[in-house]
């Protein structure tokens, strides 16, 4: 106990979950919050939220033009420095590239975190779909060639995790069933690449495959999406799995080859 009869280690808990709450807030369409916006999304008190957040700006990881509260770019500096965005998105971004220049549509890489997608990274060129997330933003893994193509050689655990949350309907032609999700999920690895055919939003298909690391576990997957007549998985399949097995190759060099800190004596 402190001095003052406090627990330090409870008040730096109660400090980071305060910290955390409005971090919270915003998502990718919350981007920019008012204070009555923070508050109710935060769900913490109003002089709470004044005070967080002012020391959040002088630490950099809010930021207020114009009245209005947004994510900070010191956030965005550290970041970069996340092995999901360091080490994976430099191996693997050649290869999505190569592979936008050849499909003419959206390509994303994307890793499994939970039941969903983390989209880590993404190229739209000139033709963006606003109806699929942006970096960072979170995607069924149920229904999205990027979730299909992890979990295809994922353990048991991943699926029952994803079965867990809830096979939610996005479209008509969302697979809700466990059943029929794993007779999908079977089907995969004997062709090389996932296949979701209009799943997570209308008019929208999307053919992916996995990267692994260089102990051969599945670590993300990267995959074209786009409007259903230009994504046709027998046309695009092959190059996405090539793409998907180089982009492996280059991964696990780059990981093996990395120094590694050595331990303190």
């Amino acid at each position: 106990m402190s001095p003052t009869g406090r627990d330090s280690g409870s008040a730096a808990d109660g400090a980071l979950d305060r910290v955390a709450a409005l971090l919270n807030a915003f998502d990718a369409t919350h981007r920019e919050l008012g204070l009555a916006e923070l508050v109710r999304r935060s769900g913490l008190p109003r002089s709470t939220v004044h005070r967080t957040a002012s020391r959040m700006i002088q630490l950099g990881w809010l930021d207020k033009p114009d009245g209005r509260y947004r994510i900070g770019n010191r956030l965005f500096e550290l970041s970069g420095l996340v092995p999901v965005r360091h080490e994976l998105r430099e191996a693997v971004l050649p290869f999505l590239q190569d592979l936008y220049a050849a499909a003419r549509t959206t390509v994303q890489l994307g890793v499994l975190d939970g039941a969903q997608v983390l989209v880590v990274e993404k190229i739209t060129g000139h033709r963006p779909m606003p109806m699929l997330d942006q970096v960072g933003g979170m995607i069924p893994a149920h229904c999205s060639g990027l979730g299909r193509a992890i979990l295809a050689w994922s353990d048991e655990e991943a699926f029952e995790t994803v079965v867990a949350a809830g096979l939610n309907r996005r479209t008509p032609r969302t697979i809700t069933s466990p059943t029929a999700l794993r007779r999908e999920l079977a089907a995969i690895p004997d062709r090389g690449w996932a296949y979701d055919r209009e799943e997570g939003n209308v008019g929208i298909s999307c053919v992916a495959a996995p990267i692994f690391c260089a102990t051969g576990e599945v670590v993300a997957a990267l995959s074209v999406t786009g409007p259903s007549a230009a994504v046709r998985p027998d046309r695009i399949g092959p190059a996405v799995r090539m793409a998907a097995a180089a982009a492996s190759r280059a991964y696990s060099t780059r990981r093996w080859a990395a120094p590694r800190p050595r331990p303190e004596l």
